[in-house]
């Protein structure tokens, strides 16, 4: 039997009125893997606590249209502190710091990112 693909999704608040977030998470769970999906913002080292605690293989962060990419570099930094390094980091947003493996911009089709997330974690 097939191990399910577990990623974690991380979100802006509803307030910006962008549903990015949740339809991504929709079409990753549609795709039959498990997600564990947040709408609130996280401080970095909640969200490194979430990816820990869930096994997750991939993180998918999006930022708000124009936000501030800080919190991710923190993000990516405080995993490579825990000694977490396989686990797949992507990002929805306008502009990222590098490390993250990519960044897709936010009218990107959910099947695509599906797709994408599939295929980085099948080698």
């Amino acid at each position: 039997m097939e191990e399910r693909i577990r990623v974690v999704i991380a979100g802006p608040d509803r307030e910006g009125g962008d549903r990015t977030a949740e339809v991504l998470a929709r079409a990753l769970r549609d795709a039959g893997m498990e997600v564990v999906y947040t709408d609130r913002p996280h401080a970095p080292g909640q969200l490194v606590e979430t990816v820990v605690q869930e096994d997750a293989d991939a993180v998918g962060i999006v930022l708000p249209r124009d936000g501030d990419a800080g919190p991710l570099a923190r993000f990516r930094d405080l995993l490579a502190d825990r000694g977490v390094e396989d686990v797949l980091l992507f990002a929805v947003a306008d502009d990222v710091p590098p490390g993250v493996a990519r960044v897709f911009p936010h009218d990107t089709a959910p099947a695509e990112l599906v797709g994408w997330v599939r295929e980085g974690l099948s080698g």
